[in-house]
């Protein structure tokens, strides 16, 4: 028997690693997670670590950058398009771009593409409206999603940790993807960082931290291909 234990409410892709991503309709699942999610990262070219990824930690300022594909489509070969804050919109590749972002990292810097995705651990999160509204609770006041940075925000009435490794299935059988649930997302600086202003707020790590375990969401890796689509039922399966 299938269960429909929520809705998807809102799909999120993120085609340059911390800057701000873009909302989906529809979400093309393959092994390696979302099409296009994170397949291009900025490095710091002296970081010889296994994490040389330029991100907001170093300059909080990428999350005011919006990164979209000009063919959503196409993940693996469209341009991207770079909405600056000061609203220019520029290619990802554009030279005065870099040298901003080099300049305010104060190190070499250089860009990368990968299609399998450029992920900290797993290639897809998942929280549920319940979830985020405990955070909130607690916190004492709203927070923007966008902070968390969760590819599929699912309307539901339980915590998404309740699905830690169970299956969900989305959409219908034809062409819906399934998905493993697996562990609770560790969190970091980059929750502080507001989404609109880049103003860090430690107190949303602190409330996560002492309160949560310091785990929102959970990371979920590809069962089957397919689509997920917002709107969509979600069901645990076996």
């Amino acid at each position: 028997m299938t269960n429909i234990v929520g809705h998807v409410a809102a799909l999120n892709r993120f085609p340059v690693k911390s800057m701000a991503g873009e909302k989906l309709a529809v979400a093309e699942i393959d092994w390696q997670g979302i099409e296009g999610d994170r397949q291009y990262a900025f490095l710091r070219k002296a970081n010889g670590t296994r994490f040389p990824w330029l991100t907001a930690r170093e300059v909080p300022a990428m999350v005011l950058h919006h990164a979209s594909f000009t063919d959503p489509g196409a993940p693996k070969t469209s341009p991207v398009l770079v909405e600056t804050p000061d609203g220019a919109a520029v290619s990802l590749h554009d030279p005065l771009l870099h040298a901003h972002l080099e300049t305010a990292a104060g190190e070499p810097i250089g860009l990368v593409q990968v299609a399998r995705g450029i992920y900290d651990s797993m290639p897809i999160s998942i929280v549920t409206t319940a979830s985020h509204a405990s955070v909130e609770t607690v916190h004492g006041c709203a927070l923007d999603p966008r902070r968390f940075r969760a590819n599929i925000l699912v309307e539901s009435e339980l915590p998404v940790n309740e699905w830690q490794g169970l299956r969900l299935a989305f959409g219908n059988e034809a062409d819906g993807a399934v998905v493993q649930m697996a562990d609770p997302i560790p969190r970091c600086v980059l929750i502080t960082l507001d989404p609109d202003t880049a103003a860090k707020d430690v107190r949303v790590l602190r409330t996560v931290a002492q309160q949560f375990g310091n785990a929102y969401g959970v990371y979920a890796t590809p069962a089957r291909p397919g689509l997920i689509r917002a709107g969509d039922p979600v069901r645990v399966v076996d």
